[in-house]
């Protein structure tokens, strides 16, 4: 390595924290595979090659889903158990199998039918969703593995001083790591939404992921820091920034001992003011994670990760396991459905139309307007959201409602729903809330009439700036005009709240506008009643409430609302007292 001080690396912050230490490098097991012509008389010892390495490559994965469970317990095994599917997965075996009767050796063709999969992931704009490429990979990689007898390498030799770096690493190699007290580790690939992120967060060990090539940057022993704050690591790091980081990781380590006292403590300012903080999940794996944080609740209920890597809509069936088990856990908390938000080009390979990608998915066939054109898709859903509704407290919502028509169309097909229910003698809960995210201008322009006619709403900031504004907020040539806290936007969550009020509804929001502790006092001095927010952030936005005064921060944001520009707005941000 060149003698340079401070060489910054950037990434994506998978999992908050500093770690200082040594790097353990686990190089890339990536194997070069070589197409072989198998001929007719040798296919069949082929498949049973396939299933020998099937069921090997099984056990290993009971063993990944013990060691979570015992570690962070059953929603996080499920991790595992998503592994497991994919192994088991009939389509894929169906097209291995395919390959090998016309000759294709059997390493080979599971090469590229993972390879095949993993490409159509690409395209998926959701970053959860497309950060499932990654599980296809690992479970690949592993058959492959096996059936070449080939050893993965391991941490073994890691220790309590150690930083890992790889070119990726799986759920369980993450559990590994903090059984041996391992400080963090840096990944060429992933995302905060990976699974292996995903279970770092659960554990608490910093990292940084999406490094490109970071695992060819360094060496064994190498001292590192990983900043899951900001997203990067910095190499070789001088003395200076060594004391540095020294003192931001002790002070982020007295930071976190405080906020982890305020679980248990009501979201109150200290004139009491009480508000709810509702947490935000992708998937049923973060149940325990929204427990541990102190939520009382599910804000937001992402439903979409259902109908991505498969060829068949989600059965009733499905949906009904999926939501009772969210809601049987969060039992007494209530849970927020939000039903389907995808565009009608994310299902055309379930056989649901034939449309070729939008030029513009935000603004064409998605969420409640797909759901009414396609109403079979929406009763399915709706079936299991009211099925589940028996087994605890279910909110149901939609999204991207714009007029009076699609709410009252959507609440026509949820009647004729609950009629079809009854008549076969299936329990629900026939008092379930029904409400409206608001997320489009015109449904804001409304919602006096709006609120009138839901049990609550939701304000979803990243697509109301986005649409108010006209601003793409992941275009960098103009994301720069994504602001949260433009006067339009501001009005019009504070004409919101006011409205819903009047009509007698609570007001939530589960935008990022909601997890950021630095719009909290704007939010809350507009009378907002319900935070719904990252896991992560709960505590962060907990401690800012708790040290306000709902009367200052009123008599601030009526100040705010005079403002015609950002800069004016940020300076009587500043005078906020927190206590």
């Amino acid at each position: 390595m060149p003698n340079k001080k401070d060489i910054v690396i950037k990434g994506v912050a998978a999992s908050p924290g500093i770690a200082i230490g040594k790097v353990f490098l686990l190089e890339n097991d990536d194997i070069c595979l070589i197409h072989k012509e198998i001929p007719e008389n040798a296919r069949k010892d082929e498949k049973k090659r396939l299933n020998d390495a099937i069921e090997k490559t099984k056990a290993e994965l009971k063993i990944t889903h013990d060691k979570i469970n015992n570690v962070l317990g059953k929603n996080y095994a499920q991790i595992a158990d998503v592994h497991l599917l994919i192994l088991e997965d009939p389509t894929i075996r169906k097209d291995v199998d395919k390959l090998i009767d016309d000759g294709v050796n059997v390493e080979y063709a599971i090469f590229k039918i993972i390879d095949k999969i993993v490409r159509s992931f690409e395209t998926i704009e959701d970053d959860y969703f497309r950060e499932r490429k990654l599980d296809i990979q690992d479970v690949g990689k592993k058959i492959i593995g096996n059936l070449l007898g080939k050893q993965r390498k391991t941490l073994a030799n890691s220790n309590e001083d150690s930083i890992v770096v790889a070119h990726n690493l799986t759920p369980g190699d993450t559990v590994t790591i903090k059984e041996k007290l391992v400080k963090g580790f840096a990944t060429d690939i992933g995302g905060k939404t990976s699974h292996t992120a995903i279970v770092a967060q659960g554990l608490a060990i910093p990292a940084v992921a999406g490094l490109k090539v970071i695992s060819s940057q360094v060496e064994a022993d190498d001292i590192i820091i990983v900043d899951g704050n900001k997203g990067e690591v910095i190499l070789n790091p001088s003395p200076e920034t060594l004391v540095k980081y020294k003192k931001e990781y002790n002070v982020q380590f007295a930071i976190r001992k405080k906020l982890e006292k305020l679980k248990d403590l009501p979201a109150e300012t200290i004139d009491n003011h009480k508000v709810l903080i509702f947490a935000n999940i992708d998937n049923p794996d973060e149940v325990q994670t929204v427990l541990d944080s102190g939520a009382t609740g599910i804000g937001l209920y992402r439903t979409e990760f259902m109908y991505f890597n498969r060829n068949t809509m989600p059965s009733e069936e499905e949906h009904f396991e999926k939501y009772s088990k969210v809601t049987e856990a969060m039992s007494p908390y209530p849970t927020i459905i939000r039903t389907i938000d995808l565009g009608g080009d994310k299902l055309t390979k379930m056989g649901l139309l034939n449309m070729e990608r939008e030029a513009n998915p935000f603004l064409g066939l998605r969420a409640i307007r797909l759901c009414l054109k396609y109403p079979d898709i929406f009763i399915n859903q709706l079936r299991g959201i009211l099925k589940a509704s028996a087994y605890g407290k279910i909110r149901l919502m939609y999204p991207m409602i714009s007029t009076l028509t699609e709410l009252h169309e959507a609440n026509k097909i949820l009647e004729k729903v609950k009629q079809d229910l009854k008549k076969e003698n299936i329990k629900f809960d026939e008092e379930m809330d029904v409400g409206s995210m608001i997320e489009v201008p015109s449904a804001a322009m409304i919602i006096d009439a709006i609120a009138k006619e839901v049990d609550f709403v939701s304000i979803g900031t990243n697509d109301l700036i986005q649409y108010t504004l006209a601003v793409d907020r992941v275009n960098e040539n103009v994301a720069s005009l994504y602001d949260p806290l433009h006067p339009t936007i501001l009005r019009f969550i504070k004409h919101i709240i006011d409205e819903s009020h009047k009509a007698g509804i609570g007001v939530g929001m589960c935008g990022e506008m909601a997890s950021d502790p630095y719009y909290a006092p704007i939010l809350l001095g507009f009378g907002l009643d319900e935070f719904s927010v990252a896991s992560a952030q709960i505590p962060k936005i907990k401690r800012v409430i708790r040290s306000i005064s709902f009367k200052n921060v009123q008599e601030v944001a009526e100040e705010i609302l005079k403002c015609g520009d950002r800069d004016s707005i940020s300076k009587i941000i500043s005078t906020i007292q927190i206590q």
